[in-house]
């Protein structure tokens, strides 16, 4: 019987010490960084998203060093306008279900300091009916390989997810990699924004 222990050992090391530096990377960002990186991620992403003309957009609040900034909400409500943006409220066992986002006046504090809408939840698999699917990420791989912070949210939300949405993550400068550990419930994205590239297409983006 092959010894698996050592290799296991080293992964988890591994996918640890990664996300340790890229949050630390994060967290070294000024506010001014972070202030223009939202608005050019804000930017690419309505221009993407208003070329798309989807009907139903699921995202989320980013929160501190996110990408994106803490409005991108209510960027999307304007720039966008979709008959339904929904936005994640995290449940006790760690998956998501999904409100729609009516404006800020909408949310509420929710687990985690997360930001969540305060109306009525429309179910773990209302996130079936998006056209567009934003998530965080803390880094993807050139094949689309997502990491997150390690709670496996979104992996469950994104396997939710029908063939023919289209789903990307925002990220910063410096966190699209050649490759990033990955485990066999890690799902993957179709594309991601970073505000100095703009919208890099991975294999999964063309229907």
């Amino acid at each position: 019987m092959p010894d698996s222990a050592p290799d296991a050992g080293n992964f988890v090391t591994k996918k640890f010490a990664l996300r340790t530096q890229l949050l630390a990377e994060r967290a070294s960002k000024t506010p001014g960084e972070l202030a223009d990186a939202a608005r050019a991620v804000q930017d690419t992403l309505v221009t993407v998203l208003t070329a798309l003309s989807p009907r139903v957009v699921a995202a989320y609040v980013p929160l501190g060093s996110e990408p994106g900034g803490a409005d991108l909400a209510d960027v999307l409500l304007r720039g966008v306008a979709p008959e339904l943006l929904l936005l994640p409220v995290l449940l006790p066992d760690g998956d998501l279900d999904w409100a729609r986002y009516n404006g800020p006046s909408s949310l509420r504090p929710g687990r985690l300091g997360l930001r969540e809408p305060a109306g009525p939840g429309l179910g773990v698999f209302s996130i079936a009916e998006a056209d567009i699917v934003v998530v965080p990420a803390l880094a993807v791989d050139r094949t689309g390989l997502r990491m997150g912070r390690g709670g496996g949210s979104y992996d469950r939300a994104l396997a939710r997810v029908t063939p023919a949405a289209r789903t990307l993550a925002l990220l910063h400068d410096g966190e699209l990699l050649d490759s990033v550990p990955a485990e066999p419930h890690d799902r993957r994205v179709g594309a991601v924004i970073t505000p100095g590239e703009g919208l890099s297409a991975l294999p999964d983006w063309t229907k």
